[in-house]
């Protein structure tokens, strides 16, 4: 049994709440070793002439009652590479991708690292200098300094659209998970067609809170920044964001 739908983005989307829940479905078998497998997106790995998939396919062990195999890796849907990787793998992969506003996954991003101690730099400092920073890993995408680019999804979803169809994509806010819980996860089973009674518990989507707000006048030009974008991710996906365009207040991360 192949691999059947990935948790592909985005990061700090709430795919970590996700994978949770989605480990309590019975009929959904996910890694047993660790939540994101990172395959598709290791350069190393497809250098090859040929993709040992038995070093994929070893982080799952599928019972009789599962219908479908999953992970959650949210680099999938930013790494160039790693989509066409995914459907040279299984044509029919199934995507769900949580999105969440750009300017406050970027922010929390860079807490993350701030706190893991991989960014030295204030979030305004880090943003100016992202893309002197990324050219370090060119040709392929910086993982940790690419706050501001990651939060570019139009041309990440479209690509997306291009090489599975929008039927194979399922595309949430992570407001649907945080404050529709039940409904968005009902949408899931149907989208995964497993079993629609499953009712895993509820947790909060973001585990911990950073008190330090962002400067409003920072908020406002990356806002700016990301403005055409959001209003192209609306017209690819129907929904309607204009709470993106320039909220404000606490950021939960």
């Amino acid at each position: 049994m192949k691999v059947g739908f990935v948790i592909g983005g985005t990061q700090k989307g709430g795919t970590s709440a996700l994978d949770a829940f989605l480990r309590q479905h019975p009929q959904i078998c996910m890694p047993n070793d660790l939540k994101e497998v990172h395959f598709f997106d290791r350069e190393e790995i497809f250098r090859g002439p040929r993709v040992d998939y038995e070093k994929y396919h070893a982080h799952f062990r599928p019972g009789p009652g599962h219908r479908i195999i999953g992970e959650a890796s949210p680099i999938y849907m930013y790494w160039n590479t790693a989509p066409y990787r995914i459907w040279s793998y299984n044509p029919e992969m199934k995507w769900i991708v949580i999105l969440r506003n750009p300017v406050d996954r970027a922010y929390s991003a860079w807490n993350m690292e701030r706190s893991r101690g991989a960014d030295p730099l204030s979030f305004e400092e880090a943003v100016a200098t992202e893309q002197t920073r990324c050219r370090e890993t060119l040709p392929v995408q910086h993982r940790v300094f690419s706050y501001i680019d990651r939060g570019f999804y139009a041309p990440q979803i479209r690509c997306l659209f291009n090489i599975f169809g929008s039927e194979k994509c399922l595309v949430l806010l992570n407001e649907d998970l945080q404050y529709r819980h039940r409904e968005t996860l009902a949408r899931i089973w149907t989208f995964l067609g497993v079993d629609q009674s499953v009712r895993p518990d509820q947790a909060r989507v973001f585990e911990q809170n950073y008190g330090q707000l962002m400067d409003d006048q920072l908020r406002a030009k990356l806002t700016e920044r990301f403005y055409f974008d959001i209003k192209q991710l609306e017209q690819l996906i129907g929904r309607e964001l204009s709470a993106w365009y320039g909220s404000k207040g606490k950021v939960n991360v």
